[in-house]
Formats: C-alpha cells, sequence, structure tokens
C-alpha cells in the first residue's frame, strides 16, 4: 500500500524521515527516487539523523563519492548515489550488500534496476505543479506504513 504526503519545508521533510527512520529494520533496503532537486538527499539526510540520534550530523551527498557509510545509536547506514553510475553491473563493486545488517538507502536506483526486486521500500518525490514544497510517495513491500 502506497501512501502520499505533501512536505511544505524542510522541517516535514525531516519528520517525514524521522518516522521513516522509526520504521526500518536492519538489512532493509530504501530507494529513493526522483527527479534532480526533488529532495532525495535531504530526505536521506533525514533518515540518517534521525537512526543516529545526531542533528546535527553532515550528511553530504554522496554524488562523487558514490557510497557513504554511517554509524551510530546502534545502527550501521550506507548512503548511496548511483547517479554516476554507467553500467548497472557497477554496483557489484561499491559492496551494498556485504553488510546484512546495514540500512542501504539508495538514490537514482533507476541506473541499477535489479535494486527494485531486492528493496523493502521506495519513496518516490517529486516537486508538486506550482514549484512550492514536495510530495513523497511511500511504499513498503511488506505493508509497513510510512
Amino acid at each position: 500500500m502506497a501512501e502520499e504526503v505533501l512536505l511544505a519545508d524542510e522541517a516535514a521533510t525531516d519528520a517525514l524521515g524521522a518516522r521513516l527512520a522509526a520504521l526500518l529494520a536492519p538489512g532493509d533496503l530504501v530507494l529513493l527516487a526522483g527527479d534532480l532537486g526533488a529532495g532525495k538527499t535531504a530526505l536521506a539526510r533525514a533518515i540518517i539523523r534521525a537512526l543516529t540520534d545526531e542533528a546535527d550530523l553532515e550528511v553530504p551527498s554522496p554524488t562523487f563519492a558514490l557510497l557513504q557509510p554511517y554509524a551510530g545509536n546502534g545502527w550501521r547506514i550506507l548512503h548511496a548515489d548511483l547517479y554516476r553510475l554507467v553500467e548497472p553491473r557497477e554496483i557489484d563493486e561499491l559492496g551494498l550488500f556485504d553488510d546484512p545488517e546495514a540500512i542501504v538507502l539508495v538514490e537514482w536506483a533507476e541506473r541499477a534496476p535489479e535494486l527494485t526486486a531486492r528493496a523493502h521500500a521506495v519513496v518516490t518525490l517529486a516537486v508538486p505543479p506550482g514549484g512550492s514544497g514536495r510530495t513523497a510517495r511511500i511504499a513498503f513491500r511488506d505493508g509497513r506504513n510510512g
């Protein structure tokens, strides 16, 4: 079941990140989809900060590094950005699934379509008509409510 929410501002994005973080379990794969500027990194940042319980944690976009690991508050998290991948098979070199207990957040997962079948949740972000705020469509495969 999918749910759609309006994210009017950064505080709403942070609140959604905290809500999603509370639903995640070790080993979950979360795909963050949406156009450039839709808020994927902002939502990933909110989830990571909520999981680690570090509100001021620096969480840069992993666009150039491709993968950023985080640990804190008993969680291990991998934040990946596949925008720069040339071929889907390059994903194997990132080691996204080397730690079966890590929560994995992936931006631009459409660059590696095989991830869709493995995902526990897909969050699709978009800029609504008029350009104010963002919309987030949340779908958990196992019935969790986002």
